[in-house]
């Protein structure tokens, strides 16, 4: 077992200034499994840090759940176990794979690739919006709203409800953060009217969506319960918009951290697609999930308990040195680029991970284009968690450039 303190990893001021890779350093090079402590419900907690245990773990859902008691160390934490069992982050093979199929269509590449334009006259809508000022929060004004209003084009949702909409991915954040068992129901109870609402005037317009396509799935014969196009909804107005907002936030960040990248990319905007990858690894912004597992079992010959939790840090299994070189340099010419930011592999990876990509690669294109000369005007802001690498604000200066030719 390991000799550092991994008990701290559940404590959120552990992460008050990034993810603590010199901690997970040590826990990776000492031991597959580190002692988390004792769970909420008295459960113990297993820390997981290298990468080919994370993807162990993610790949063997028949040991390993996440849904028998959720994926955080609070079985109820933000909705109430029986209700968030209804959702894909929470179901197990082969409840997963049916559900899946519901949404699956709308992600695939054929499917991503027809919405690039719109994605990218989306982030230019946001720069125009700040251009002439040469200065911005970049998270508050870009990085939140840009990937919020592509997912609600996605949705067939009004663009004017997009601060409702913020609203309600603000308070299941803050239910996520705090661990507190059932503190986000509030919210599911006014999104009920709202999606009602939509799916009636989505179908009598005949609009094409993914409401839509939630209220007209089928599985095994039967049409979807209201509570579960519900969660479905939950699941993508949260998910959906978090991960990506977060890692154009900290991608920002670290290219300004690494002003002779940034430069590279300028100069030659093929490197962005590359860049992308880096900067999915080297942020990794969702940090862990957590499965239980199933019987007594162990993980590289150390013993697992049923009901044990084990965290799975894809923040650390991106900076395994046993599958990138040198992983805490920054790189956007790195070779055979290997992360987690979409999950361990394994039946949840990312549903949306195509579209992220997109999102993210087209967002740098046109920012890094039309901005040209940006500087930070004041300290980054960190959201206090240990679940998200997530920053609130990031006052930048810039001034107005020509568009980059992607090509």
């Amino acid at each position: 077992m390991s000799t550092t303190d991994a008990t701290v990893l559940t404590d959120h001021e552990t992460f008050a200034e990034g993810p603590p890779h010199p901690m997970f350093d040590a826990i990776r090079a000492e031991t597959p499994l580190a002692d988390s402590g004792v769970g909420p419900e008295g459960n113990r907690l297993w820390a997981v840090c290298r990468h080919a245990d994370i993807a162990e773990v993610s790949r063997s859902t028949d040991r390993f759940s996440s849904n028998v008691a959720g994926i955080f160390p609070n079985s109820n934490a933000v909705f109430n176990l029986m209700l968030t069992q209804n959702l894909l982050l929470y179901k197990d093979p082969p409840d997963h794979t049916k559900f899946r199929k519901i949404l699956q269509t709308a992600f695939v590449p054929n499917s991503v690739n027809k919405r690039q334009e719109q994605v990218r006259a989306t982030i230019d809508a946001f720069i125009d919006g700040v251009i002439e000022r040469g200065e911005c929060d970049f998270v508050k004004q870009i990085a939140v709203p840009f990937p919020l209003s592509v997912l609600m084009d996605l949705m067939g949702l009004p663009r004017e409800d997009i601060h409702t909409l913020e609203g309600w991915i603000d308070a299941i954040e803050a239910a996520t953060i705090s661990g507190v068992s059932d503190e986000a129901n509030p919210v599911m109870m006014e999104m009920a009217p709202y999606l009602l609402e939509q799916i009636t005037r989505q179908k009598e317009a005949g609009t094409e969506s993914l409401v839509v396509t939630l209220a007209n799935a089928v599985v095994d014969g039967e049409s979807m319960k209201d509570e579960e196009i519900l969660v479905f909804f939950g699941l993508l107005v949260f998910a959906g918009n978090d991960t990506t907002r977060n890692t154009l936030a900290n991608g920002m960040r670290v290219l300004l951290e690494h002003p002779e990248q940034m430069r590279m990319l300028v100069d030659d905007p093929s490197l962005i697609p590359n860049a992308v990858e880096e900067i999915l690894r080297y942020t990794s912004v969702v940090q862990y999930f957590c499965r239980t597992a199933t019987a007594d079992t162990e993980l590289s010959g150390c013993p697992v308990g049923e009901g044990d939790k084990v965290m799975i840090w894809y923040t650390a299994g991106s900076r395994d040195p046993g599958v990138n070189d040198d992983p805490h340099r920054f790189d956007i010419t790195r070779d055979s680029i290997e992360h987690m930011a979409f999950g361990g592999g394994g039946r949840h990876f990312c549903l949306g991970a195509g579209l992220a990509r997109q999102e993210l690669r087209v967002a740098f294109e046109q920012i890094l284009g039309r901005m040209e000369n940006i500087e930070l005007a004041d300290a980054p802001v960190r959201k206090r968690t240990n679940w998200a690498n997530a920053l609130t604000s990031m006052p930048i200066t810039f001034r107005s450039g020509s568009p980059l030719n992607p090509s």
